[in-house]
């Protein structure tokens, strides 16, 4: 066996395990601080925050008397209330017995029906809060698309001449408005492919008419997680020219033909900077969004493009309430998506391999982790939002579970009962766990056998 030619491969798999843990962890911390914090603004004692389960690797004791502590496995977290029998927060009985009525209060058992549900609900809220922050942050840093359209810089094309230069404000495409990406796409759609197209831009105060590229060329912006595009050997910058000797102009023109591909291997003649070059690439079947927001199975090879392919626009600096707006809008797109991804697992519409698992989830995290830090950030936000959204779930011992039997006590006037309590703990720990088993035993038939 060749040791050394394995190093390279442990080293993957190193940096893999350890993007995962560190998206894992900040996302634990965050859900867990939630329950935390809550939980003292309402008047509950938290006597353990513990990131990580089994033997104790690091612990203090702050001045409100809750340990904080890193344990050996990092792959969860809890918080230990005054009260708790332990990490579940189940009662502890022989404690509870004990204490003085003030004393109950600051017990998770003890305190009122709103402090309790509130301290349930800040785990899932603070994972949403953290995914709203950073796409806020984001967007003052990378800033929102000038409106008009004003060319920052472009990229040559293997077809049509350009006069068009930095600094253009874009105005119309052969007539049609172009002034937002919006206006820009419904103009490329409703004119027929073409190499060289009249823009109407602004330029030093003055509207001209220049000649300008076909606005969405099947040229790569980038590759999402494992393209077959980028696997073939495609880079950045490449535009596909033809597809199986078929000549193409239009970024749409390369979906259609992958999506009718079957799964079939595709020749894909390539323009890189001048130089002609052929791919064989095999389009993969998945699971993804359309334009109505319903999911359905494509073939696909995993390149993005279109306009920002080969234009780079002008940003600016939003205002508050405007990243603010964006900020609510993505997060709520990715609920919205989460909500009718399920659905369409559920209703069998599309496969079951939507589901991603803890080894697909590692391999993400490491494959984004690996193209910089600030995919890797956005990368978190969207596992963040996807992780509140799960807890949710109307499942004992999921943080949802917990808020309905808090709406039974708010409609009843009393908690379920104690032997009522255990054989729903009992229903839902079985439910998390098939449903762990299933997203495992689902990674490795999905992407191992298939």
């Amino acid at each position: 066996m060749d040791i050394a030619g394995l190093i390279p491969t442990f080293g993957s798999l190193v940096f893999t395990i350890a993007a995962f843990i560190v998206a894992l962890s900040v996302i634990i911390a965050i859900h867990e601080y939630g329950h935390y914090i809550v939980g003292r603004w309402s008047g509950i004692k938290a006597e353990v925050f513990s990131l990580g389960f089994g033997p104790v690797l690091f612990a203090r004791t702050d001045k409100h008397g809750t340990q904080w502590q890193v344990a050996a496995l990092p792959f969860g977290g809890y918080v230990k209330f005054k009260g708790d029998g332990g990490a579940a927060s189940n009662p502890d009985e022989e404690v509870m017995s004990t204490l003085s009525p003030e004393e109950r209060r600051s017990t998770m058992h003890g305190a009122p029906l709103w402090a309790r549900a509130a301290t349930v609900f800040a785990g899932p809220l603070f994972n949403f809060i953290l995914s709203f922050l950073i796409f806020f942050c984001f967007l003052f840093y990378y800033g929102v698309e000038r409106e008009p359209l004003t060319i920052e810089s472009l990229r040559a094309t293997p077809h049509g001449s350009s006069e068009l230069a930095p600094g253009d404000v874009i105005l119309a495409l052969n007539g049609l408005p172009a002034g937002s990406r919006a206006e820009l796409s419904e103009a490329a759609e409703a004119l027929s492919p073409a190499t060289t197209l009249d823009y109407r831009v602004l330029r030093d105060g003055e509207e001209i008419t220049v000649p300008g590229p076909w606005p969405s060329p099947p040229a790569a912006s980038g590759f999402s997680l494992d393209s077959a595009a980028e696997e073939a050997g495609m880079q950045v910058g490449d535009v596909v020219v033809s597809v199986n000797g078929t000549a193409i102009f239009d970024f749409e023109e390369l979906n259609q033909a992958t999506r009718n591909s079957d799964g079939q291997t595709l020749t894909l003649g390539v323009w890189r900077e001048g130089e002609a070059l052929s791919f064989e690439v095999t389009p993969r079947k998945l699971d993804t969004q359309n334009a109505e927001g319903a999911f359905e199975t494509r073939y696909l090879i995993g390149l993005t493009g279109g306009a920002t392919s080969i234009f780079d626009f002008a940003s600016e600096t939003p205002g508050i309430g405007e990243a603010a707006y964006y900020s609510g809008v993505r997060l709520y797109t990715i609920l919205e998506g989460s909500v009718k991804g399920l659905y369409s697992v559920v209703t069998a519409k599309i496969s079951t391999c939507a589901v991603s698992g803890p080894i697909t989830i590692a391999k993400t995290s490491g494959q984004v982790a690996a193209k910089g830090l600030s995919d890797f950030i956005f990368f978190v936000a969207f596992i963040s939002a996807a992780v509140g959204f799960i807890n949710l779930f109307p499942v004992p011992v999921l943080d949802g579970g917990h808020l309905v039997f808090h709406a039974w006590e708010a409609l009843t006037g009393r908690p379920p009962s104690d032997r009522a309590l255990n054989v729903m703990m009992g229903i839902g720990l079985f439910l998390v766990g098939s449903l762990m088993i299933f997203a495992f035993g689902n990674d490795i038939w999905c992407r191992f056998i298939l």
